[in-house]
């Protein structure tokens, strides 16, 4: 549960603000909402994989028309729930690799842990300790983010 929490927290910091930019380009009227039709060109935009079955049914789970419209909030619902029906490994590699501008396979601790720690779904010191411990970061402060995101998204040992 608790890697759970880790990896929600980085991949919201580092996609919302995408989110967010990718939404408004298509919220053509400017009043914070975009066309339901628009939503599966949004959401593919973003990475996610929806076919229309898949996006009829989030409309449908949201009480929304085909011809209607969906705000913020609404969409990011439905882009966690696609997310999670899709590879978060891939997800995380991702957004480790939008942090490597230099693309050198890793990213320093400290990066990490004042975002992990200062925004999206903030960790706490402690927290961010454990899941560096569990990680294996080194003394050079590196994180290997291969090999990171294969050990926050291990399934959770069961006893």
């Amino acid at each position: 549960m608790l890697k759970l929490k880790y990896r929600n927290a980085f991949v919201s910091f580092f996609l919302s603000a995408e989110f967010k930019e990718c939404f408004s380009l298509y919220d053509k009227k400017r009043k914070g909402k975009i066309e339901a039709k628009d939503l599966i060109t949004v959401m593919r935009s973003l990475g996610t994989c929806p076919t229309y079955y898949e996006v009829d049914r989030h409309l449908q789970v949201h009480k929304i028309d085909k011809s209607g419209e969906l705000d913020f909030s609404t969409f990011l619902t439905m882009m966690h729930r696609q997310m999670q029906q899709e590879d978060p490994k891939t997800e995380i590699l991702e957004a480790m690799r939008m942090t490597d501008k230099q693309k050198k396979g890793y990213i320093l601790a400290s990066e990490l842990r004042a975002k992990l720690t200062g925004l999206g779904e903030k960790l706490t010191d402690k927290e961010v300790d454990e899941l560096f411990k569990e990680a294996n970061v080194g003394p050079d402060g590196l994180i290997r983010y291969e090999e990171f995101t294969k050990m926050v998204t291990l399934p959770p040992v069961d006893y």
